[in-house]
């Protein structure tokens, strides 16, 4: 099936529900974990945690009366009456600006830029607090499952929830309501009287003249992807923490130099790619493949994604070397037997062979077409 007739077509992607009450849920929905409180102590084992307060400046719940003037309605029924907002229409989901996430009830200093990740729920997510203890834990047992809720430590505003799902080394994912925040940029943060977190955004110094320069080359690891239309998976990949460089390319088939029209009738065996350049130390191979790679798409339909039909849209994971392949088929078999998908598992795993890049137009499509086809979500 051809889904796109012309590179300049746009298809408006997929609705997500709005209702409050279903967005609550959503959150544990899309990734099918109920985080317990156990679990996410196990998240803040998974590595080291910013220990250093940076300021010591307190902060109290102001008056209902007063927060009911200053805040907007959603923000006070996020806040004070733990609601939660819809996905993707918040204020700060997609923000990548450096800067501050304060307390909207009581500015105090909660998330930094620096920690925060897209998870692809439609939420802002962080992997920790800007400062030890400025975020609390507490038992959420509504909607029927258990959960870890997170308010701020001085007004005890409800901010959202904390799951074990997140990148690797810390594995903590933060997933925080917007309407709960207020962002301050770096050029206002001292103006605004958070002079004291600036050491957060600031280049490392360069080390002194006399000591020795040690060169250190950057190690790479290359993984070779296949889950339906790059476009959708490229987007989700190169936004992964840890990822360096993605590239869309055509792999797996027998026909030297295809093109995306020599692809439409399958002949030519190749499958529409992602090349994924990632830093091994910040981002495993397994962790790329389990977290991220079999929640991007499904694994259990045959030469399908969506409405994508063809053996160019297969599930396959082109493996670069022995112990690329042991993980792949150790993931694999992991993902089969959680009872996630329903289906068994059809992608294939096989060795790498030539990667041909696909034409401009295919490279980072829905980063130049934000309103493009996609059929791609994190599960």
């Amino acid at each position: 099936m051809n889904r796109r007739i012309a590179p300049e077509i746009r298809l408006r992607p997929r609705s997500w529900p709005s209702v409050l009450g279903a967005m609550a849920l959503a959150c544990v929905a899309v990734v099918g974990l109920r985080a317990v409180t156990s679990r996410a102590e196990a998240a803040r084992s998974g590595g080291p945690r910013r220990t250093t307060v940076l300021s010591s400046k307190t902060y109290g719940k102001p008056a209902t009366g007063d927060l009911k003037k200053r805040l907007t309605p959603l923000q006070f029924d996020v806040t004070q009456n733990a609601a939660t907002e819809s996905a993707f229409g918040n204020e700060y989901w997609d923000n990548h600006q450096a800067g501050l996430y304060v307390d909207v009830a009581t500015g105090e200093p909660l998330f930094s830029s620096t920690d925060k990740f897209d998870s692809g729920t439609g939420w802002p997510s962080f992997t920790q607090p800007v400062e030890p203890n400025r975020v609390t834990e507490h038992t959420d047992s509504s909607f029927g499952m258990t959960r870890v809720e997170v308010r701020s430590s001085g007004g005890k505003s409800h901010l959202g929830h904390l799951f074990d799902d997140g990148p690797a080394p810390l594995h903590a994912r933060y997933c925080i309501n917007s309407a709960a925040l207020r962002f301050i940029p770096v050029a206002k943060l001292g103006a605004e009287g958070y002079g004291a977190y600036q050491a957060l955004f600031e280049a490392p110094k360069p080390a002194a003249a006399s000591a020795p320069a040690v060169a250190t080359a950057a190690k790479t690891e290359t993984a070779l992807l296949a889950g339906g239309c790059f476009w959708g998976m490229e987007e989700l990949l190169r936004k992964i923490p840890g990822v360096i460089e993605t590239e869309a390319v055509y792999t797996g088939g027998k026909t030297a130099n295809p093109t995306y029209e020599s692809l439409h009738d399958g002949s030519t065996g190749h499958a529409e790619a992602v090349r994924v350049v990632f830093d091994p130390r910040t981002l495993s191979y397994a962790d790329l493949l389990e977290k991220w790679f079999f929640r991007m798409h499904d694994p259990t339909t045959k030469n399908r994604q969506g409405n994508d039909v063809g053996s160019q849209y297969r599930s396959a994971i082109f493996v670069t070397s022995p112990e690329q392949r042991k993980i792949a088929e150790e993931v694999k078999a992991r993902v089969d037997k959680s009872g996630k998908w329903k289906n068994p598992v059809v992608t294939e795993i096989t060795e790498a062979g030539p990667a041909y890049r696909a034409e401009e137009y295919h490279q980072k499509y829905l980063q130049k077409n934000p309103d493009g086809y996609t059929c791609h979500y994190l599960r």
